[in-house]
């Protein structure tokens, strides 16, 4: 009989990606895989945690927990937990939750294959054990940021930009249309800096155009697109080829100069907006989503208004929406102080909902993915109690 393994993944569609690759690898030393699944009788689970911001955290330690408790009343054997939870927070976890039996990094594939008593495959690179509907996949191009913006941990847990070699992703790709994929999903922390570091120049636009290219895939869509000194040449791949959806997602997280300095987003007011116009002028029909932070260190009312103005002439077709969440070890929970009080994060969020009216309603094309879809969405904050039995998280892993 096959060893079977649960694999469960947390937060993003990056974190799936990466769980998909562990499963190829766990697949082909014969073990049966399931995932994301509470009715199995998997003796060994592993969890994928995501930790990028508070509620995120909680949900990861959530179930962790859960499945600790699991393994002590003898339901599961081995419980192991990788991801950006366990990278940030390694020797708390393992002094919080000693039952489960390692913590992995982001990086650590290779040894989590070996703990379970497989051989890391070198010749499976790429491949992937798909658990989007068949249609549809990621592809991602580039592991972590260089930008550093005040409020994201995300440098802290995956480190600097490090880009996908195009061959290695053309291939990975082929493999995806071959098995059946029509969309492809371009995502990283940053897509529009891919190539960068490799080749000494931004390289997305080539690499769009050679996807679009592979026989088989039907649609390209382009996530995490980074507004400041946004590639013209993407601009061009957007609009010139076919199967690329005229959709981008791109974060500006807000619009006034005082905010956008003190995040350190690198652009002022005016590029917002030069940007969002170009776009419109060049690629008719594009569908805008973003995504915008309330409640930032010093966010003043006429720095909301400014935002709000920003929403209402705009129209983004699909927006989301999130409260400041301070997050240790960043910039501005370093260098600012989290003055603005949660109820009126709170409200300006809610208010940025009740103003958004987008310029017009994108039929769906394609599947789509929860991790990465939606028209709004909001974060809550931590509670004030720090028995994580209680309420779900220990003293020493921070939820924000």
């Amino acid at each position: 009989m096959k060893r079977k393994i649960n694999v469960i993944t947390l937060g993003c569609s990056k974190n799936l990606v990466d769980s998909e690759h562990l499963m190829a690898q766990l697949q082909r030393n014969g073990f049966e895989i399931v995932h994301d699944s509470n009715e199995t009788d998997a003796r060994i689970v592993v969890i994928n945690t995501c930790g990028f911001i508070g509620d995120a955290k909680e949900e990861s330690v959530n179930t962790i927990l859960a499945f600790a408790d699991a393994k002590t009343k003898g339901c599961i054997d081995h419980l192991f937990v990788m991801g950006c939870l366990a990278e940030r927070y390694r020797e708390e976890l393992r002094e919080e939750i000693p039952e489960v039996d390692e913590y992995f990094g982001v990086n650590d594939l290779r040894d989590i294959v070996k703990t379970v008593g497989g051989r890391y495959r070198d010749e499976l690179t790429g491949e992937r054990h798909l658990t989007t509907p068949g249609h549809y996949a990621y592809l991602k191009i580039s592991e972590g940021c260089n930008w550093g913006c005040g409020y994201c941990a995300i440098p802290l847990i995956r480190g600097r930009h490090v880009s996908v070699p195009m061959e290695e992703l053309l291939r990975e790709a082929e493999m995806l249309a071959a098995r059946g994929v029509r969309e492809l999903i371009v995502i990283a922390q940053d897509t529009t800096y891919y190539g960068l570091d490799l080749y000494g120049e931004r390289r997305l636009g080539e690499l769009l155009r050679r996807l679009c290219r592979i026989d088989g895939l039907e649609w390209v869509r382009l996530h995490y697109a980074y507004p400041a000194q946004f590639p013209t040449d993407v601009i061009d791949a957007l609009r010139d080829e076919p199967k690329m959806c005229k959709y981008l997602d791109i974060p500006f997280q807000h619009i006034s100069d005082p905010q956008l300095k003190s995040m350190r987003r690198g652009l002022n007011k005016a590029q917002p907006y030069e940007l969002i116009g170009e776009l419109r002028r060049r690629i008719p029909g594009i569908a805008l989503r973003t995504t915008l932070l309330t409640g930032y260190p010093g966010e003043s009312e006429a720095d909301f208004d400014e935002l709000l103005e920003f929403v209402e002439r705009v129209r983004f077709e699909r927006l989301g929406v999130f409260p400041y969440s301070e997050e240790e070890g960043t910039y501005s929970a370093m260098r600012l102080r989290d003055d603005v009080p949660d109820e009126v994060k709170q409200r300006r969020a809610d208010a940025m909902r009740l103003v958004w009216k987008p310029a017009w309603r994108p039929k769906t094309t394609a599947g789509g993915s929860a991790r990465e879809s939606g028209s709004s969405s909001t974060g809550a904050r931590e509670s004030s109690s720090s028995d994580v039995r209680n309420t779900t998280r220990r003293k020493s892993i921070p939820k924000s």
